[in-house]
């Protein structure tokens, strides 16, 4: 965050998004993560990035839950402050976005991180239910590996085991 706020341009204020590993690293929930996923509206703030990546020896992606998955309603209100650097400010990106995300793709660490998310009351189950269910059956259209009933199946049965406190697989 330190490195990408002393490159961003000056004179404006920019906001920077972690995602995914990145998110669970900070939370503690995790030691590490392949890469540090990032998302930000304003691609100036990584003019950057290649040299960061070198000097810190580290993979840094840029991606947000809805290149993956459909939008849930409402992401733009759900975005976690984590600090202010320079003219940067530095937010999880929605909590219920990367959940969603985590459990499309089914990875085991996806998996640990699902469940931290909702151990960790950043992620309401009933709330986050609500949302997937929202999601229009043509908002599928646009991700042609999933299915409304597939992915709907996923996130029941993942919260189901969650709820009930048997490990994620």
């Amino acid at each position: 965050m330190v490195e990408l706020a002393r490159t961003a341009p000056s004179g404006e204020s920019h906001v920077v998004y972690i995602v995914g590993g990145g998110t669970a690293v900070l939370m503690g929930w995790r030691n590490a993560t392949i890469d540090a996923d990032l998302y930000s509206a304003g691609a100036e703030v990584f003019r950057d990035v290649q040299r960061i990546k070198e000097r810190l020896q580290i993979n840094i992606e840029f991606a947000r839950p809805e290149d993956f998955v459909p939008a849930l309603r409402g992401t733009a209100d759900r975005h976690v402050f984590i600090d202010r650097v320079g003219n940067l400010s530095f937010y999880h990106y929605d909590p219920y976005a990367q959940l969603f995300s985590k459990i499309v793709r089914g990875f085991r660490k996806d998996m640990l991180d699902a469940e931290q998310f909702v151990r960790s009351g950043l992620v309401d189950p009933g709330r986050f239910r609500g949302l997937v269910e929202e999601i229009p059956e043509s908002a599928y259209s646009r991700y042609p590996n999933l299915s409304h009933d597939g992915v709907r199946a996923a996130v029941d049965e993942t919260l189901e085991t969650i709820v009930k406190g048997r490990p994620t697989s």
